[in-house]
């Protein structure tokens, strides 16, 4: 059991990447198995976020004062939060594959942004295309309007050849 200044260090840790992070997501894991609680400890790592078990009191400490605050506040039974500095969408697609692999994973909700989401705003955010997905669509937008008029460029010049050596062909040019 730990000792009260142990617990102190603990929840300033705590609170000091809470208020760094931009997503925090509360969830329970009662009855989860080791290799269970494994898998989804690295893939909320490959998501670029992180995974901790933390006590009620603790959390609580720690999210005063930051946008975690409102959904760490009187905690009841076993729970644990994931959370992220980049990429939401990634971290609610993790948790969610998760919850539907392991049926003793739930999620409660979470702040994205400052906000608060429920259940049912995490499953949304986990249905729409991650941060490099929407980046890929965006880069293809803009270069689209470039290779049309590109394009059109060649194509005017590939009639201009055309034309003239249909013209040779058919000695339309006078010699």
């Amino acid at each position: 059991m730990k000792k009260k200044p142990e617990k102190v260090k603990e929840a300033e840790a705590l609170k000091a990447e809470l208020a760094r992070v931009s997503t925090v997501i509360l969830s329970t894991f009662k009855g989860l198995k080791v290799e269970d609680d494994t898998k989804l400890r690295r893939a909320v790592e490959t998501a670029g976020g992180r995974y901790k078990v933390v006590k009620n009191t603790v959390a609580e400490r720690a999210a005063q004062g930051t946008p975690a605050e409102q959904i760490l506040k009187n905690l009841t039974g076993a729970n644990s939060i994931a959370y992220t500095a980049t990429d939401p969408v990634a971290l609610a697609k993790v948790l969610t594959k998760i919850a539907k692999d392991v049926p003793a994973f739930h999620f409660s909700m979470g702040v994205v942004e400052g906000r608060v989401i429920s259940m049912d705003e995490i499953n949304q955010l986990s249905q729409l295309p991650s941060r490099d997905e929407l980046m890929s669509k965006i880069m293809f937008l803009l270069n689209a309007p470039a290779q049309r008029i590109a394009s059109a460029m060649a194509g005017v010049a590939r009639n201009l050849a055309v034309v003239t050596s249909e013209a040779v062909k058919e000695k339309k040019f006078a010699e």
